[in-house]
């Protein structure tokens, strides 16, 4: 049996940040995750600014490290057409003095995040089995630890395991492809951002060096597959995707509307990132709330000086309220009205810059 400090289930960026954090105060964690890294994640990869300082990572130390990292100081945005045969609106360009986010790519951007974790991992290792015995949790029936912390992503058994019954509100379902496409196009081409009409999602395309990265996510799955269809359409019709070219499109799953659908603590237990269901309601980005949490559930767990009771751990939930307000959905004749006025907004220069990139994509950087 293996005795340790803390077990993080999910090596995603939540989970090795927290892992992180707590080896640099002296513990002992160990990190399980089904997958075997480096692999591949569904998401657009673009890191909004204030993920690097929360790493306490330079983006020269990352590039040195000989990763893609593409600057990103301009975006194209525009509405989807209605229907395959015709390409919506015309896009604005919207351009930044300076660099505002990088894009990256997962399979690198997850990998070398577990590996600066220093913690022990065992990849290929799925959470299989999670009971209490006492004042400890035991995993697997060999690992053992006062402490568990669920980064498993949408899915993570911990989160269902503390949760205790299934989900019922409505996640983002979302459907990505990233392929390689060489020196095709200029590798500064801004990352572009098109909104479906009923502005309940959109699609992306987003250059990252030598790998394009597209991808449309929705608030839900009704009638998902035809925007799907129509979306890459839109590519083909563009000359991003030449028609029958293979392109490998996965989908995906996660909660994009602030804390409230699941519970975040309990005896010796928390979850963080896409489990707690911490991406911003706006854009659907996850991975600098995913990094906050795993650091934030960290320092709560170092502060709690081995008293890990769902009381002493509340401080970490009641942050993350904070931070992440539930955004509740509004009926649908206010949401039929939003989009009419949303499609309008967005051939205003300022709308775009002021309001739908600095406050809801790039976080009032």
């Amino acid at each position: 049996m293996t005795r340790c400090d803390a077990i993080i289930v999910g090596g995603g960026p939540a989970g090795s940040t927290c892992a992180r954090t707590l080896g640099r105060a002296g513990w002992n964690v160990v990190l399980l995750d089904r997958a075997t890294f480096p692999r591949d994640k569904v998401c657009a990869g673009w890191l909004t600014p204030g993920v690097f300082p929360l790493l306490d990572l330079d983006p020269a130390e990352y590039r040195a490290a000989g990763l893609t990292l593409q600057e990103i100081s301009s975006f194209r945005t525009g509405v989807l057409a209605a229907s395959a045969d015709r390409h919506g609106s015309p896009l604005i360009e919207t351009r930044y003095p300076h660099v505002v986010s990088y894009a990256i790519r997962r399979c690198e951007f997850d990998d070398f995040l577990l590996r600066r974790a220093g913690a022990r991992v065992l990849e290929g290792t799925p959470m299989t089995a999670l009971r209490r015995a006492g004042d400890r949790w035991i995993v697997n029936e060999s690992i053992v630890a006062p402490v568990v912390v669920g980064a498993g992503g949408h899915f993570c058994p911990v989160a269902r395991h503390l949760q205790g019954s299934p989900d019922t509100a409505q996640p983002v379902v979302a459907k990505e492809a990233e392929f390689r496409v060489g020196n095709r196009g200029d590798d500064s081409d801004p990352p572009e951002l098109l909104f479906c009409r009923d502005f309940e999602g959109y699609g992306w395309c987003v250059r990252k060096g030598d790998y394009l990265n597209v991808g449309i996510g929705r608030r839900e799955s009704r009638d998902f597959g035809e925007h799907v269809k129509r979306f890459i359409a839109l590519l083909e019709a563009r000359g991003t995707l030449r028609p029958g070219t293979p392109v490998r499109w996965r989908g995906h799953a996660y909660f994009a509307s602030g804390v409230g659908p699941r519970p975040l603590v309990g005896a010796g237990m928390l979850i963080a990132g896409d489990s707690a269901g911490l991406a911003y309601p706006e854009s659907g980005e996850g991975i600098q709330p995913a990094i906050a949490s795993g650091r934030l559930a960290a320092e709560t767990l170092i502060s709690a000086r081995g008293h890990y009771s769902a009381g002493d751990l509340r401080p970490y939930a009641d942050a993350l309220g904070r931070r992440h307000p539930p955004a509740r959905r509004p009926a649908a004749p206010i949401r039929s009205a939003s989009a009419v006025i949303g499609r309008a907004l967005l051939g205003s220069p300022l709308f775009t810059r002021h309001v739908l990139l600095d406050r809801w994509f790039l976080r009032g950087a």
